[in-house]
């Protein structure tokens, strides 16, 4: 686009820049802000960031481009962008400092989850602020690699109370994948009037009228059109209208017209654009070493490529516009882009740059090479270990194809395969996996093919679907790699009983399946110990498998565990000590997992480890800390867009507060998630929080139907054990006591095999409700004390409970208000609001006059601004909290503004002494 003659306005464009300047004022005044400036080709998306550049006097700048030849390297684009910033790198959190170092090559280490990337980002950025505003400035975003693209619209979604601003520039070509959901600016054609002025400002010669009309109405007022289009035009065409209307898209208007203007040049000139269009960090030393090693006269061809307004040579290249790059490309045959890269490959530093030298290296090799090939393949293993899946594909993708030996070319292929599932092509994935099969593999290799397929199916299509190759691709990997095999069992057997009643059969063939590999015996490791138990309980019963379990779950509860095995197989072991009633177990696994998630920055699993840690926290009647823990796993799905962590938390704990329209909502919205479908443990833990919340409002029809569904199916286990006992309660109030006493039997013949003094208590207050007399009396007193002994505090308030109202019933008042007041004091100190309020009634007509629950405290404080004033009441500072919650210091610190506003205190030293438990909360 074009400025006006010595005015700073854009011709049209008043209304855009207004948007802009208005985001500079409001960065300048301490506040966020994020742009995505969208547009076609040529609309002058580059000159409205330039329109902000110019008015950044007293802000810091930072800038990245994004170039197509760059997207299959990944955190490049960051790394451009962040480049500037890295000497605040040590004042982040030790995780976060080292995801970056790691993305960016300047350490070697575990590949960074890029969610703990995009947090380091985050916190970058609010670090390099200082006294001035930042301003992020990022053009041709559509180009970007794809993990950096994510990083960024992960931090765009936290900007919050920074004084920073992100603009991004995203040229528009139908799709909305790219940095969707983020505040936008359309940037449209100009109006006819403003075209006119354009296209007269470029034109200096005659112009027919008609011409003129037709280019404006061809150029639908895109501003790099009108000033590139005459360009094209020869004299005759201009003055008289004479010539042949141009039929293609604009866009390839634009490119030809460009195209035109370099065959025009020199040839060496043209050599010299080809390399700057070829390599795209824009470094004008590699572009001048490149030039002289193909012999080009440096100076001169750099003057006429700057006179000809397509480059401009500075600190850095920059093109007029990318599609002067495209055009250069198109401007030369084969052999001469060859010729390039091979320059551009000797001239870049190896130990520098090791990946866009092998890149270019790649580019240049025309046949077989298997010493190229092998440089790839270390420059995968690098980029993989930096978290850069796209690119060590790209890597092993072209490896694969300049692999002379079949066999080497089949594994090459099969490695590439992997890393493009990764990466999430699964068509891409699945052709590799055909070449590889085509290779000569040998039957280890063919086993992993085969766990790949399965594996690509599953996430393409559904769990059922990829089962029966992961079943296949476990027996074929048990001869060579066994805890490979065991690893695929587990992740079968996981999936089957997530399908669960919806599945066909496919539980008990994983179970059958792993019971048929040599092996499954007392002396197995304990991960084998744990898929032979499961197993036992599928094919033979709870009875024979659980004790298998409760040994595996003790040898993880004794053993060490490396990083690696503590994430992979932790909580499958936390879910079987769940399913035997070994609370200790889970109490003590989960708080494992949870802490070796969070420490090692493991985002992939932090969200399930947190939700198994909040479900136990339920039990042992601790809602605030699985209330906690729930605003955690909220705030890494909004962190990753992922909606059901926020619902599964509320669906754990609401019922146990008896708030049934958010428990409603909960089971609504996971019943309905489009992700979800198909997954019968879904069907049951929605079912199981239904019977929990009915039983605790009294209404027991209601509960009842729920248990019924929720335990519809044993073999999933664990709430389809718990939704057994709720069934118990509500039959029983109900007077369906045949149904009762068969839910009993179930419940104490696996307390009889589990021994714990859980299940044991369980079973002792199942059968009380079922007996009578002097035995109901002996059986309660006994599941209080085993439970309290378990130190499953909410099952033992209940269990106060039922023994209080059976009490009240016998007309043993004074015995029933003493039981009564412990069941009222615990389950309202544990918030379970719904259960404490059946005790209060109690009590009420037991003769013990109980105020109903205190009001909340008036302040009303969001379940983020509580949880941010719960960890500030516990001594973590503002990055601790901002870790832990997504959110930047500066965020943190905004937050608890607001907290210290609506307390009426000032200070962290105040919130101490707040009574944080009796506040409400909002959503």
């Amino acid at each position: 686009m074009v400025r006006d003659g010595a005015r700073t306005e854009l011709i049209g464009r008043q209304d855009e820049c207004k948007v802009l300047d208005n985001l500079l004022a409001q960065a300048r005044a301490g506040r966020s802000g994020v742009l995505v400036v969208r547009g076609e080709a040529g609309i002058g998306k580059t000159e409205l960031l330039n329109h902000l550049l110019d008015r950044a006097t007293g802000c810091r700048v930072v800038r990245a481009v994004g170039v197509q030849s760059e997207m299959e390297l990944s955190y490049a684009g960051l790394h451009q962008l962040c480049a500037p910033l890295l000497s605040h790198l040590e004042g982040l959190p030790e995780p976060q400092r080292n995801a970056l170092r790691n993305a960016f090559g300047m350490q070697v280490g575990d590949a960074p989850d890029r969610f703990l990337v995009g947090l380091a980002t985050l916190s970058l950025l609010a670090a390099a602020v200082g006294d001035e505003p930042l301003l992020c400035l990022v053009d041709d975003a559509q180009w970007l690699d794809r993990v950096s693209a994510q990083t960024l619209q992960f931090v765009a979604r936290r900007l919050l109370a920074e004084p920073v601003l992100l603009v991004l520039a995203v040229r528009e070509s139908g799709s909305r994948e790219v940095l969707a959901d983020l505040p936008e600016l359309a940037v449209r054609g100009l109006g006819e009037r403003d075209s006119r002025e354009l296209l007269g400002s470029v034109v200096t010669g005659p112009l027919d009228q008609r011409v003129r009309d037709r280019i404006v109405a061809e150029t639908r007022g895109n501003p790099l059109a009108l000033v590139e289009l005459p360009r094209g035009l020869a004299l005759l065409e201009m003055a008289g209208g004479f010539g042949v209307p141009e039929t293609r898209p604009l866009s390839s208007q634009i490119e030809a017209g460009f195209l035109r203007r370099i065959r025009s040049l020199p040839a060496q000139t043209q050599q010299l654009l080809l390399i700057a269009a070829t390599e795209p960090v824009g470094d004008v030393s590699l572009l001048r070493s490149a030039a002289e090693r193909l012999g080009i006269d440096v100076d001169r061809a750099a003057t006429e490529a700057e006179a000809s307004g397509l480059l401009t040579l500075g600190t850095w290249v920059r093109f007029r516009h990318p599609l002067v790059r495209s055009a250069a490309h198109r401007a030369v045959g084969f052999e001469e882009r060859r010729r390039v890269h091979a320059a551009l490959a000797e001239s870049i530093d190896a130990t520098l740059y090791p990946e866009r030298r092998v890149w270019h290296l790649a580019s240049a090799t025309a046949g077989p090479d298997e010493k190229v090939a092998a440089e790839l393949e270390g420059s995968a293993g690098r980029a993989q270990a930096r978290g850069g899946i796209a690119a060590a594909a790209a890597f092993l993708d072209r490896a694969t194809e300049l692999t002379p030996d079949p066999v080497r070319r089949g594994a090459r292929a099969l490695a590439a395969a992997r890393a493009k599932y990764q990466a999430g092509a699964f068509d891409t994935a699945r052709e590799l996996v055909d070449a590889a099969e085509l290779s000569h593999l040998d039957e280890a290799g063919a086993g992993r093919a085969t766990l790949l397929r399965g594996q690509i199916m599953s996430a393409a299509k559904s769990a059922s679907a990829g089962l029966p190759l992961l079943l296949e691709a476990a027996k074929r990997l048990q001869p060579f790699d066994s805890a490979l095999a065991d690893q695929t069992y587990r992740d079968a057997i996981y999936a089957a009983l997530t399908a669960g009643r919806l599945a066909t059969g496919g539980v008990r063939d994983v179970a059958e399946a792993v019971l048929s590999t040599p092996g499954h015996t007392g002396t197995a490791s304990r991960e084998t110990r744990l898929l032979t138990g499961l197993a036992r309980v599928v094919t033979d019963g709870y009875a024979v498998g659980a004790p298998v379990l409760l040994d595996a779950v003790a040898a993880f509860r004794t053993g060490e565990l490396s990083r690696e095995d503590g994430l992979g197989w932790l909580p499958f072991a936390c879910r079987m000590a769940h399913s035997t009633w070994d609370f200790a177990a889970w109490s003590e696994l989960s708080a494992r997992l949870v802490d070796l998630a969070r420490g090692s920055g493991a985002l992939a699993v932090l969200p399930s480890a947190l939700l198994l840690r909040l479900s136990n926290r339920v039990f042992a009647g601790d809602l605030r800390a699985a209330a906690s823990l729930a605003v955690e796993a909220s705030a890494i799905g909004e962190a990753t867009g992922s909606s059901f962590l926020a619902h599964y938390g509320a669906l754990v704990v609401e019922p146990f507060r008896g708030r049934e329209s958010t428990t409603r909502q909960a089971i609504e919205t996971l019943t309905q998630d489009r992700l979800l479908r198909g997954e019968g443990k879904v069907t049951t833990a929605t079912q199981w929080a239904a019977a929990v919340l009915y039983n605790g409002l009294g209404r027991y029809e209601e509960a009842y139907a729920a248990a019924e569904r929720g335990c519809e199916n044993p073999q999933e286990l664990g709430l389809s054990l718990q939704s057994r006992v709720e069934l118990v309660e509500a039959a029983v109030r109900l007077g369906r006591t045949e149904r009762a006493a068969e839910a009993v039997r179930t419940i104490e013949e696996m307390a009889q095999v589990s021994g714990t003094p859980w299940a044991l208590g369980i079973s002792a207050a199942t059968r009380a409700l079922v007996s009578e007399g002097e035995a109901a009396d002996a059986l309660h007193r006994e599941a209080i004390e085993r439970l309290d002994t378990a130190g499953v505090r909410m099952d033992s308030a209940r269990a106060r409970l039922r023994h209080g109202e059976w009490l009240r019933l016998e007309r043993r008042r004074a015995q029933a208000r003493t039981r009564l007041s412990e069941a009222h004091e615990m389950l309202d100190a544990a918030g379970a609001e719904a259960f404490a309020e059946r005790a209060r009634r109690e009590l009420t007509a037991a003769g013990v006059k109980v105020p109903g629950r205190a009001a909340a405290e008036t302040a009303l404080l969001t379940a983020k601004e509580a949880e941010i004033a719960r960890l500030a009441q516990g001594g973590f500072t503002n990055p601790e909290i901002g870790a832990r919650l997504f959110l930047s210091p500066h965020t943190v610190e905004w937050h608890l503004r607001k907290v210290f506003a609506k307390l009426g205190i000032s200070s962290r030293k105040e919130i101490g002494s707040v009574r944080l438990e009796t506040m409400a909360t909002t959503p």
